[in-house]
C-alpha cells in the first residue's frame, strides 16, 4: 500500500477516534448537566418563593393540578421536588450504573413532558407583542428550555438502554 492511500484512511481513523472522545465527553457532560439542573431546581422546590412561583403552571395543567386538591401549594412543590432530586441523583448513579441511568433518564423524559406540556396550557405568549410567536420572558421563554432537556433526557435513556444491551 501506497503512502498516499495510507495517510488518508490513517487520517479518518484519527478523526473518528476524536470524535468518539468527543462524544463520550458530551455524554458526561450531558448526564451531569441535565442531573444538576434537575437537582438544583428540586432543591429551590422546598421554598416559599419556588412553590408560589410555579403555582400558576401547576395549576393550569390537567396534568399536574391534581395536586393541589391532595397537598398544599409547599407540600406539592416539596413532592415535585423530592421526584426531580430522586432523578437526579438517579442520572448521576447512571454513570456506573446503566439501569440507575436508564431509570433516571425516564424519569428526566417524564418531568420534561410535563414541564414542556406547561407551553400548551399556561399563558406563555406576550400579548404586548401581538402574541404568538411572541413568548413571554416568565412562562414562556423559561420553559422552552425544557424541549432541549427533553431531547437530552431522550438520548441518556438511549444511552443507557445501549449500555445495557452491551453488559447483558
Amino acid at each position: 500500500m501506497s503512502d498516499a492511500t495510507y495517510a488518508p484512511a490513517n487520517a479518518s481513523n484519527d478523526l473518528i477516534a476524536l470524535g468518539d472522545s468527543i462524544t463520550k465527553a458530551g455524554v458526561q457532560g450531558i448526564r451531569f448537566t441535565t442531573a444538576t439542573v434537575l437537582g438544583w431546581i428540586g432543591a429551590m422546590k422546598f421554598t416559599a418563593y419556588e412553590a408560589g412561583a410555579i403555582e400558576g403552571l401547576v395549576a393550569s395543567s390537567p396534568l399536574t393540578n391534581w395536586l393541589y386538591s391532595v397537598f398544599s401549594v409547599q407540600g406539592a412543590s416539596n413532592l415535585i421536588g423530592a421526584t426531580e432530586i430522586a432523578v437526579a441523583a438517579l442520572i448521576i448513579a447512571g454513570a456506573k450504573f446503566p439501569k440507575a441511568a436508564l431509570l433516571g433518564a425516564l424519569g428526566a423524559v417524564a418531568t420534561f413532558l410535563v414541564t414542556a406540556s406547561f407551553l400548551f396550557t399556561a399563558p406563555v405568549t406576550e400579548p404586548s407583542l401581538g402574541g404568538f410567536p411572541a413568548l413571554s420572558v416568565v412562562p414562556g421563554q423559561f420553559l422552552l428550555k425544557d424541549i432541549v432537556l427533553l431531547a437530552a433526557a431522550v438520548f441518556l435513556a438511549g444511552d443507557a438502554v445501549k449500555r445495557i444491551a452491551r453488559n447483558s
